[in-house]
């Protein structure tokens, strides 16, 4: 058993997620990156966005520790919603870097803060601004995970693609055809239930 350290655990879960979110833009084009896949328009490349905004907000300027970063989608009278997908003029390359840019910034909070050291939201009810850097750690730790699944989807409803990384299908072995027969059980199963109840 190793001797606990709550810093590398939470950086290791951070950075696995971190991970796991960028390989789902390998290999695909501009327009798959961008592609709105749901009613609310959730996209890969909006997903790397916000999470860089995110990074930058909760584990850098609640801390006193401004990255100095432009984000113009998060600044007063900018559009609803622009963390979440990639203007024509910003870059995959771009998004990309500034992730890497964040991650860099939130990491080098957590290694010179110690877990109990207070920020303030103030995007957040004055009631509840204050929180410790274990809660933000762990709030940035849950929302990545989010969006990890959510790209997880939208990565396997483009191309197939599944996983955790590449090499990492976290799924059990089956061939094409096996998954096929599998969804098409699961399909029967939906609508058997469906008429029992």
């Amino acid at each position: 058993m190793n001797t606990p350290d709550p810093k590398a655990d939470l950086h290791s879960y951070l950075q696995s997620a971190r991970d796991a979110l960028l390989w789902k833009l390998d290999g695909l084009s501009e327009y798959a990156v961008r592609r709105p896949m749901t009613p609310t328009g959730t996209n890969l490349l909006g997903l790397v966005k916000h999470v860089a905004t995110v990074e930058l907000g909760y584990l850098g300027d609640i801390f006193g520790r401004p990255s100095g970063e432009p984000l113009p989608w998060v600044a007063e009278g900018a559009e609803a919603n622009a963390d979440m997908w990639a203007a024509p003029d910003e870059s995959r390359e771009q998004i990309v870097a500034l992730y890497r840019r964040a991650w860099a910034h939130a990491d080098a909070t957590i290694d010179a803060l110690p877990l109990e050291a207070v920020g303030r939201v103030p995007w957040w009810p004055e009631s509840k601004a204050e929180v410790t850097l274990h809660h933000a750690v762990v709030r940035v730790i849950a929302d990545t995970h989010r969006h990890a699944g959510h790209a997880d989807i939208l990565r396997e409803l483009t191309d197939g693609a599944v996983g955790v990384t590449e090499g990492n299908p976290s799924l059990p072995p089956g061939d094409p055809d096996w998954w096929k027969d599998h969804r098409d059980r699961l399909e029967r199963v939906a609508r058997e239930a469906d008429r029992t109840a």
